[in-house]
């Protein structure tokens, strides 16, 4: 996952709304949105490593992982990031309490950023910052820095769902996905520098990435109701960043 927006408790109707782009090389295999019955979460499948980059479960916990971009820092070692969300879906631990375990094995993961929570409680951490945190309402924004770190692509994002929320289009899936099909590169001026060579940053720096190596290649839209629906909307690329197809599933949280 490298681009994630999140509207949280910003609307009465929609205390929870999510749209996510997961960028990552073509030739890693993975399969697409599902119920994964043997622990009852919805979410994609990384067929490599076997965890996920962004998921919900029934009681309507939601979780997204991005990695930390440090490219001269990471670890062959280390645990994989993809874990997480599974282990975070799968907790039956509140919110603030399962904070403090993740972050007392932070240090078994290269670098990561980790959102998790519901329409009442959202949670932050990074295992490349100093304290993680219950957060407040608001708009956010995170790509493959710290959360609110102002990249290009943040920005834009931010700005794009922010019209969104405004907008009579506000509970629609689809145009949510939309939004984050932008290919809007950043200006020179404006390139992040995280390490990696001139070419590959601007490459990186678009909301929606396209190359025949590296890419977008699935966008995710996550609503969740005041009545305690949700919707679930996943939309996968090929290549060239053409739609390969969409997986749409809606539910009533589990409140019990």
């Amino acid at each position: 996952m490298c681009l994630l927006l999140f509207a949280f408790q910003t609307h009465p109707e929609y205390p929870l709304v999510v749209a996510a782009n997961r960028d990552e090389f073509h030739r890693r295999p993975a399969a697409p949105a599902a119920w994964w019955a043997e622990q009852n979460i919805l979410a994609g499948r990384d067929l490599q490593a076997g965890g996920s980059w962004l998921g919900v479960n029934r009681r309507g916990r939601f979780a997204a992982v991005t990695n930390y971009r440090e490219p001269d820092s990471r670890r062959p070692d280390a645990r994989s990031r993809g874990d997480l969300i599974v282990e975070t879906l799968k907790a039956e631990r509140a919110g603030s309490e399962w904070l403090q375990a993740l972050a007392a094995e932070g240090q078994l993961y290269n670098g990561f950023n980790l959102i998790f929570g519901d329409s009442a409680s959202l949670y932050s951490y990074s295992n490349r910052s100093e304290q993680p945190s219950e957060l407040k309402p608001g708009l956010y924004g995170l790509s493959n820095h710290l959360l609110e770190t102002p990249w290009p692509k943040v920005r834009r994002g931010k700005a794009l769902l922010t019209a969104y929320m405004e907008s009579p289009q506000l509970g629609a899936a689809e145009p949510l996905l939309d939004l984050l099909a932008d290919r809007t590169p950043a200006q020179e001026q404006d390139l992040p520098v995280t390490g990696l060579e001139p070419d590959w940053e601007r490459l990186l720096s678009p909301m929606f990435i396209v190359s025949p190596d590296y890419g977008t290649r699935a966008s995710t839209a996550v609503l969740v109701h005041h009545s305690g629906a949700m919707t679930f909307m996943e939309r996968g690329f090929d290549v060239n960043g053409e739609p390969l197809g969409e997986q749409r599933f809606q539910f009533q949280i589990d409140q019990a």
